[in-house]
């Protein structure tokens, strides 16, 4: 197959390398930085550039930017997408992006799924873009009832082959209600974590548990504002949890309640134990 990927910063790059070093299909990708697009062709990750004359052969197309991007490209470029191509985005929220997108597709008679990989790095950019990014990692579509089985076939076995566990099948809304919890509400608490007065004085002091909380602090502000704002409804609900939740906690320790102390971090560790997995 031809595979174009538009974007090839740490998410678009990694997919065109796991293609080229996994699979037999050819690559084509566009990014808007010169020197990305020279390193992507100095280390082979591409077979030629995603354009005018490319963009109508590429039988699937990944849309690796940011929402708002995203939906711009897919309005200007819809005319020359194969009616015979799927088009799947990787944004990192759903419900706005997939119904926008699913208008434009219907109208220019081409296929469309959402999609978001479930893997990442604290920096990102095509410098740090790895072709095991996805090794072990879940893929999530978001199907409709114009989506055939046998394009989810198709995709599900593409993802396989680049090192994807599973595929996991969701609805834009579910979706963007779980990813609130899962990844969102973990950079917002991480980088309100980090901004203490202490978090400059910790050398020696830290060790797994300061790295873990700290990591996604270093993020893309463009970007996460933007996916937090898109989810701010069932973001703002898991903050509302969560502080309720620290309030239990600050209460207990200002009355010096060992017993409530004692049973609130029980519930947790029971509460980690049953979610399970990472």
């Amino acid at each position: 197959m031809n595979i174009g990927i538009v974007g090839l910063g740490l998410m678009g790059g990694s997919m065109a390398k796991s293609i080229k070093t996994k699979t037999g299909h050819s690559v084509f990708a566009k990014d808007t930085n010169d020197e990305t697009m020279l390193m992507a062709n100095l280390t082979g990750a591409l077979d030629g550039e995603l354009d005018e004359k490319t963009l109508p052969m590429c039988d699937i197309v990944f849309l690796a930017l940011r929402p708002g991007i995203a939906i711009k490209w897919l309005e200007a470029n819809a005319d020359n997408i194969s009616k015979r191509a799927t088009v799947v985005d990787f944004c990192g929220v759903k419900r706005n992006v997939t119904r926008k997108m699913r208008a434009i597709a219907d109208s220019k008679e081409f296929s469309y799924i959402g999609g978001h990989p479930m893997a990442g790095k604290e920096r990102g950019g095509f410098k740090n873009s790895t072709p095991d990014l996805y090794v072990g990692a879940s893929m999530i579509l978001t199907p409709d009832d114009k989506t055939f089985p046998e394009l989810l076939e198709e995709l599900s076995s593409l993802f396989y082959d680049v090192g994807f566990s599973r595929v996991v099948y969701s609805t834009p809304e579910e979706h963007d209600r779980i990813i609130a919890y899962t990844s969102q509400l973990a950079h917002i608490v991480s980088s309100a974590y980090i901004k203490s007065p202490e978090a400059q004085r910790q050398r020696g002091f830290s060790a797994g548990s300061f790295r873990d909380m700290t990591r996604v602090a270093y993020l893309d502000e463009d970007m996460w504002t933007e996916l937090f704002l898109e989810n701010s409804d069932y973001l703002t609900y898991e903050l509302d949890v969560l502080i309720d939740s620290l309030n239990e906690y600050k209460k207990a320790l200002h009355e010096g309640d060992r017993n409530t102390l004692n049973s609130l971090l029980r519930e947790g560790k029971e509460c980690k134990i049953k979610a399970g997995g990472n």
